[in-house]
């Protein structure tokens, strides 16, 4: 019998394009090859799919972020069948074949946020992770924070800031900001790694970092200081009926300086530290554990997810944010936290494919 066939997709039109390339080497590294065909693909920053090259780039090599080498033959997914048409320049276009199942390993706008997930809905493929809405929710972190309020999880104060309200009524904006108190982080609404947030403490950076979350996305959120750690829970689907499950709580901390979790912080050696399990009260672990659980479910989410709150001093758990397809490199957040609770990074990846090929295409 022939081994399934799954197409590891990777790179995407945003700024976490080099993010997703170093997730999908750790996943073509991992992933059984005795057991699965694999076909790795880039999406270009132009939007090209391409077969990936055979000297692809995944990691970061003196400084250098990777990006998709479009070298390779250029890609079709021409039906309803899951098919793959490679068609090289000058040579007749070549039947791939069909793909049981897509691991998109991809993150950020036109990735992460239902987009190739629609695209694979009406392609009938299945694929690992979560389905369009779930996606889309999670990566707008307005109406994400609105689902969780209304399943009950306590999060923190916040502004939005669309583009109309800024190019409009700027000082009306910045009074509605200036309500929450400084300081306050501004970000893009719709981005990941943190990419484009900045802190401000007057009216002045205040204006300067929300010019900067526009250059990434029109609409920006604007949230109140949260003082307290940051403890991030991963969240895996579970098979056949059971509840999904949540890891042991790992806290996050910055190394290096940086006042906050930024891109270096996330991506660049010794500039984070994970500790698993964090070093809360039981009681505390175990409740934001199922606030974890429930906030995947809130979202319909399927496959995993990361969930981050921040713990306050006075002992009281916070939203923070849910990340549908969080950061995947075997280093990365959620596959350590998954490693600590006794699942490997071969053995997480192994459960995603098989959740994957369990699930029905179409409506669920």
């Amino acid at each position: 019998m022939s081994k399934p066939r799954v197409a590891v997709v990777f790179g995407g039109r945003n700024s976490e394009h080099a993010v997703s390339l170093m997730g999908a080497g750790s996943v073509l590294e991992a992933i059984d090859r005795t057991k699965y065909e694999v076909i790795p693909i880039g999406i270009a920053q132009d939007g090209r799919w391409v077969l990936a090259a055979s000297d692809q780039r995944f990691a970061i090599e003196s400084g250098e972020l990777p990006v998709v080498d479009t070298s390779g033959a250029a890609l079709a997914l021409p039906s309803g069948s899951g098919g793959l048409v490679a068609y090289d320049p000058g040579a007749i276009p070549v039947e791939l074949g069909t793909v049981d199942v897509v691991f998109p390993v991809m993150h950020g706008p036109f990735a992460e946020d239902g987009t190739i997930q629609g695209l694979l809905e009406m392609a009938g493929v299945r694929y690992v992770g979560s389905g369009v809405l779930a996606s889309a929710v999670g990566m707008d972190k307005a109406h994400m924070k609105t689902v969780m309020a209304a399943a009950g999880l306590p999060i923190g104060r916040y502004v939005v800031v669309r583009e109309r309200d800024w190019r409009l009524d700027r000082e009306t904006v910045l009074k509605e900001a200036e309500e929450l108190g400084y300081p306050v982080f501004v970000k893009p609404a719709r981005a990941g790694s943190s990419q484009g947030i900045s802190k401000a403490d007057d009216r002045a950076e205040l204006a300067a970092a929300i010019e900067l979350a526009r250059e990434h996305d029109p609409k920006v959120l604007i949230e109140a200081a949260i003082v307290g750690r940051e403890i991030e829970c991963a969240v895996l689907q579970s098979p056949g009926d059971e509840r999904a499950a949540a890891s042991m709580p790992g806290e996050v901390k910055v190394e290096g300086g940086q006042e906050f979790f930024d891109f270096a912080a996330k991506y660049y050696p010794d500039q984070m530290s994970l500790t698993v399990p964090a070093d809360i009260p039981q009681e505390t672990a175990e409740e934001l554990r199922e606030m974890a659980v429930r906030a995947f479910e809130a979202l319909d989410c399927e496959g995993l997810a990361r969930v981050d709150f921040f713990y306050t001093p006075d002992g009281k758990l916070i939203f923070n944010e849910i990340n549908t397809m969080p950061g995947f490199t075997s280093l990365s957040v959620a596959p350590q936290l998954w490693a600590a609770s006794g699942l490997s990074y071969p053995e997480l990846v192994e459960r995603l494919v098989q959740l994957a090929l369990q699930r029905r295409p179409g409506l669920r």
